[in-house]
């Protein structure tokens, strides 16, 4: 019988103390595995190209130059140029993304990896087309090249050529 308190307690978790759980749990009830797969499959696919467009998007967006400015300049390591600053910031922003695209192609779900990667190349071309962000201006040549950089990196799945020219099409219907 579940107890609420049980459940707000098992809820609670952290990450890592819900990993621990669960891996103590396919170890001593082994019959378990196939049903936690299915249901670890289902939620891995559970991912909308518009949500990640949309992520990717405002976690650009939320970018000033007073981050820029907080990190660019002299610090007790040397002197760290602003550009050279934005530029490791837009990355630190846009690598989480791109790291999730990559962790669904090594387990093989070439579809949600496609998803990803359309995903984050109409984020970073919502970004380039429409914020306002000040801190755009700092990476605008970055951000487009970083369009390419995603794309190349998805095709390292060797996807078909439908797939290809699915994404070709959203690159090609946006002025790089």
């Amino acid at each position: 019988m579940e107890r609420p308190e049980m459940v707000r307690f098992v809820r609670d978790l952290s990450p890592g103390e819900a990993s621990r759980v669960l891996n103590s749990i396919l170890e001593a009830i082994p019959d378990i595995t196939e049903k936690a797969y299915s249901v670890a499959l289902e939620v891995a696919c559970e991912v909308d190209a518009d949500d990640v467009m949309f992520d990717v998007f405002f976690a650009l967006d939320s970018l000033t130059v007073d981050v820029l400015n907080g990190r660019a300049g002299s610090t007790r390591y040397g002197y760290v140029e602003a550009a050279q600053a934005a530029v490791e910031i837009f990355n630190e922003t846009v690598d989480p993304f791109v790291d999730e695209m990559i962790r669904n192609r090594g387990r093989g779900l070439l579809f949600v990896t496609k998803t990803h990667c359309i995903g984050i190349v109409k984020g970073l071309l919502k970004y380039i087309g429409e914020s306002g962000s000040d801190f755009k201006e700092w990476v605008l040549c970055d951000a487009r090249e970083y369009v390419y950089t995603v794309v190349a990196e998805w095709m390292k799945g060797n996807p078909c050529i439908e797939d290809i020219d699915e994404v070709t099409r959203i690159m090609e219907g946006s002025r790089l």
